[in-house]
């Protein structure tokens, strides 16, 4: 039997909406249980105020706001990463800690980042 163009709209929408369900369960759980990701998420609520007020442009209030944003995907990305090889193991291992390590590595290279965008607009706006 052939599905209707309906049909398949339907089966998509019902897969967008899982995924979005899945997606808000993953922040949920981002929020709740770990600590580094509530406490980034907090600073969102100064960071996105303080990006629109001290960006002088769209294109700079854009670029303030998306450098802390890559703050909050590398936490999520950093937690997964820990509860996946904590997962696998709790027994310590050398490749264990590196690979903790390392995603944490990715998350201080995103706050490098957002304080080398921030630096730079505001000085450039502002000195």
């Amino acid at each position: 039997m052939q599905q209707t163009k309906h049909m398949k709209l339907a089966n998509h929408s019902k897969r967008l909406l899982k995924a979005f369900y899945y997606s808000a369960c993953g922040l949920k759980t981002a929020f709740q249980d770990h600590i580094a990701f509530k406490q980034a998420a907090f600073l969102t609520i100064i960071v996105i105020p303080l990006a629109l007020i001290l960006g002088t442009t769209a294109v700079e209030k854009v670029i303030l706001i998306g450098s802390w944003s890559l703050v909050l995907f590398m936490e999520i990305i950093n937690s997964a990463i820990e509860m996946l090889v904590d997962r696998i193991s709790l027994e310590i291992h050398p490749l264990s800690k590196k690979i903790k390590d390392m995603s944490s590595a990715a998350v201080l290279l995103a706050i490098v980042n957002a304080v080398i965008v921030w630096t730079i607009i505001l000085v450039d706006n502002f000195w």
